[in-house]
Formats: structure tokens, sequence, C-alpha cells
């Protein structure tokens, strides 16, 4: 019911993978580390003696995946070795601990089906009839760069901006909030915070107040994942909407992400297909937050453009209308070619 829909003719399959480092224009900070550069992978899938591959994008992001790092390269040799059993193995326990190389290979499948365009769902996005909201990202840095950063969004026509926070001086952190909702109300500009995990739980809630007084559309995982309790204790009481990020990665069965998702109750969930499984594991925690009244949407986990398209396309179908996080392309000096780029505020498909 929730696999990606891969229907392949009955040939022999051939697969290959090659690395690539994705170097960052300016490093990005978040509270957590500083990203200089970013491995990514590319896994070509084909038909024996035709020339059509599909392609996928298997990206890691080793902070915070569950991927390992030290067998990774070995892992996609595996996939390669094995491809032309990958029904048996794609959402089996071989690939469960390789939640990036799982929406990698779903990709590549899709792509080769759809006769090797980068296309992995057909829509109005992919001719290029539709374009696909998205929410500028501002950066975490000194207060005059996040500042610069926030002027250029505002410019570019953004009415979602996401500020990471965490990192700086809370207050001065608070002052360039109020300097925005000083210049433009809720109704012109929405914003999200995200503070990878930075609040301390004691403090939390009182901070969780002054983003409230400040219009803020939601904030994502404010205290760090993995307690359970405290955050089932925040979200029932904050004056603020709390989406969950890091709580999902490595939650791997669809009995656990209900029992995640019923006991927290988060008013939102935030979906990275590289760190929780990619398209069917997205299908299953859409399905549960549907059926309890929680809202989503889906967002990069700085994925090259190849995975990037394949966020968006898979956003897109959902008919899910909330500003996407799928600005990320325009971070790395070199990007692959692939058929999206922005315009504005918006992802577009220019096949």
């Amino acid at each position: 019911m929730f696999e990606a829909p891969i229907n392949l003719p009955q040939k022999r399959l051939k697969a290959t993978w090659e690395k690539h480092d994705l170097v960052f224009k300016r490093p990005a900070k978040t509270s957590r580390e500083t990203f200089k550069t970013k491995d990514t992978y590319l896994l070509k899938v084909g038909f024996k003696d035709e020339a059509i591959k599909g392609v996928g994008e298997c990206s890691p992001l080793w902070s915070l995946s569950i991927d390992p790092r030290e067998n990774y390269s070995e892992k996609l040799t595996w996939v390669c070795d094995h491809i032309n059993n990958w029904q048996s193995f794609i959402y089996s326990s071989d690939l469960a601990d390789y939640p990036s190389i799982q929406f990698g290979l779903e990709m590549a499948l899709l792509d080769l089906q759809n006769g090797g365009e980068q296309v992995i769902y057909p829509s109005d996005f992919t001719l290029g009839k539709k374009n696909i909201e998205i929410n500028g990202l501002i950066w975490m840095g000194d207060y005059e760069y996040m500042t610069q950063q926030i002027e250029a969004k505002i410019a570019a026509g953004f009415k979602c901006v996401k500020l990471k926070i965490g990192a700086i001086n809370w207050e001065k952190e608070k002052a360039l909030l109020q300097s925005i909702r000083n210049r433009f109300s809720a109704d012109q500009i929405e914003l999200r915070v995200d503070a990878n995990g930075a609040f301390d739980s004691a403090t939390a809630m009182e901070k969780l107040q002054v983003l409230a007084d400040l219009q803020i559309h939601s904030i994502e995982q404010p205290i760090l994942a993995k307690q359970w309790d405290k955050m089932k204790a925040l979200c029932a009481k904050t004056p603020v909407p709390i989406a969950l990020d890091e709580e999902l990665i490595g939650v791997k069965l669809y009995a656990e992400k209900e029992d995640l998702l019923k006991t927290i109750q988060p008013q939102y969930i935030i979906l990275k297909p590289s760190l929780i499984g990619g398209i069917k594991s997205c299908n299953e925690w859409i399905k549960i937050a549907e059926e309890n009244n929680i809202g989503w949407w889906a967002t990069s986990a700085l994925e090259g453009n190849v995975g990037l398209s394949a966020i968006a396309q898979f956003a897109f179908q959902t008919g899910n209308q909330m500003p996407q996080g799928l600005g990320t392309g325009q971070l790395f000096e070199t990007n692959f070619e692939t058929p999206i780029t922005l315009e504005g505020n918006t992802v577009i498909f220019k096949s």
C-alpha cells in the first residue's frame, strides 16, 4: 500500500555508483555544527545492453543519519551486485540501517521506469505547468550576516522565511526576529525557526512564549530528540506549534511511528526522505500524521539537485500546499544538472 509504484519490465538490470563532494559556497552553520563540504553518492540503474539509466542520489548527513559511515561504500557495492533482486531487499532489514540508500534506490528505479529523464512522479509540476512554493532558509551567523540573508530573501519575494536559531546569543536572536516583525506582520511574512535541539528543556517553555509573542509559525525540534516525555509535555502546552524533525530519524517500523506520534502529539512533523527511509517511509508518516490531525511538510537534508528534485516531485504529488523546505540547491559551489531551478520563492521544473 505504501511502497512507491515501481513497476519495471522483466529485464536484467545493471547498476553502478559514484561518489561526489559538494562544496558549500559559505560554511553553513547550525546549533550543532558547521558544514563546509557534503558527501553524496549517485546510484545509476539501467537495463543491460540499453543506454537509458535511472539516477538516484544517496545523500547521508553524517552528523544525523543512522547510515553507518564506515561501511557505506561497501553497502552501495552490495546493492549494485544484487540489483536484480531489488524487490527482496529495498524495504527489508538489509537496508533498514541505510535510509539514504533506500531513497536513492527508489529514485533510480522510478527514474528508469519513467525513461531516465529525472522524472520520478509525472505531474503538472514535471510538465512545467505548476510550481512549488518554498521557504527561504536563513543560516546561522552573526547578527549582520543573518540580517543580510533575510533582506535578500524578502527582496526575492519569499513569503515564508525559516531561521536556524540556537547558536548565537538568545537576546540577539530575539532582536533579529523582532526586527522582522516590526517591518512585516504575520500576514505578510510567515516565520519558522529551527532550533536543532538547542533549547534546554528546563527553559524551553519560556523561550516558546517569546516566539509565540513574535507570532512565529512553528519551531522545529526545540529540544534534543529521544526525550519523549519532555517533548510530549512541551507539545501539550506550547504556545507556538512544534514540529518534530530529528525525532523521526531511526524510527523504522510502522508501529513505532504510530507510538511516537500518538505519544508526543506534535503539531507538525518534518519529512526528510534521506534521513527516514525514502518515499515509502514518508508515506507511512503522512498516513499516521493525518489520522492524528498532525500537519507536515517536506524538507531537504542537504542533498544535491538530484535528490532535491525527487523530494520536490514527491511533495507536489501529495497535494500539500504548505511552503516546502527545498531551497538548499544554491548552497553549493557546483551541483548536478537537473531540470529543477529556483525562481523567486518557488521551485520550477524545466524539462
